[in-house]
């Protein structure tokens, strides 16, 4: 007998996701800085998405979701799309966080396998000729 599915439907896993984002973005992290007359304030940071994070939210929530992602046996194919958006959504809120400053771009950029590329390159001369003068 299969063993049925933590999350019934890709519509489910979905509405987790949505669940998570809103955790998110309702419980900031706080950076403390002095104000103009030397109080410290907190100052809300939007925390960014990370799958890491909604594995940690879907676990506490209803389970383990490797299986759904890693699509093991092809058991979870119905989930493939949902579960692609869910990694897009998650890499883009990343990227763009980092372009406009919001999140570590350094961060960023390493964990989506972003790098700015340079090439350099050395020519060697094996033979040097020099004229009569």
């Amino acid at each position: 007998m299969a063993k049925k599915k933590y999350i019934e439907t890709p519509g489910i896993m979905y509405h987790l996701f949505e669940k998570y984002k809103s955790k998110v973005h309702e419980n900031p992290r706080y950076n403390y800085q002095l104000d103009k007359t030397g109080k410290i304030v907190p100052v809300p940071l939007r925390v960014p998405l990370t799958f890491e994070g909604f594995y940690v939210y879907c676990y506490n929530e209803i389970g383990c979701i490797d299986q759904y992602f890693e699509n093991r046996d092809e058991r979870y194919t119905e989930y493939v799309a949902i579960c692609s958006r869910i990694k897009k959504e998650i890499r883009n809120d990343q990227i763009e966080g980092g372009m406009v400053g919001q999140y570590n771009a350094s961060i960023t950029q390493r964990l989506n396998g972003l790098a700015e590329k340079t090439q350099n390159e050395n020519k060697t001369v094996d033979k040097f000729e020099f004229g009569n003068d």
